[in-house]
């Protein structure tokens, strides 16, 4: 199983890395690997996370409050959005 990046999720989670960034050095290193973490815990059983819609899944990461969701394809998973939890909740509804 493989994974990959809406492009408006790649684009939240590149912004989130610079924020972090800026905020602290090396916490946006830290934030990426987190969530590199939480992808890592989604691959072995994408099915097992939490469903938040018909075909949308998402699994928290433990040390920053984001979720990441995303939705499982035949031969992969899509990330449909890197999203801090205290976003409007669905603003990536339409991303497919």
């Amino acid at each position: 199983m493989t994974f990959e990046f809406h492009p408006e999720a790649r684009i939240e989670f590149i912004d989130a890395i610079a924020y972090y960034e800026r905020c602290r050095d090396g916490l946006g290193l830290r934030f990426s690997r987190e969530i590199y973490a939480a992808i890592n815990r989604i691959m072995p059983d994408p099915r097992a996370w939490p469903k938040i819609s018909a075909n949308t899944r998402r699994c928290l990461a433990r040390r920053f409050p984001y979720g990441i969701i995303y939705e499982v394809r035949e031969d992969d998973i899509l990330i449909i959005a890197v999203a801090h939890l205290s976003r409007e909740p669905f603003y990536w509804i339409d991303r497919r």
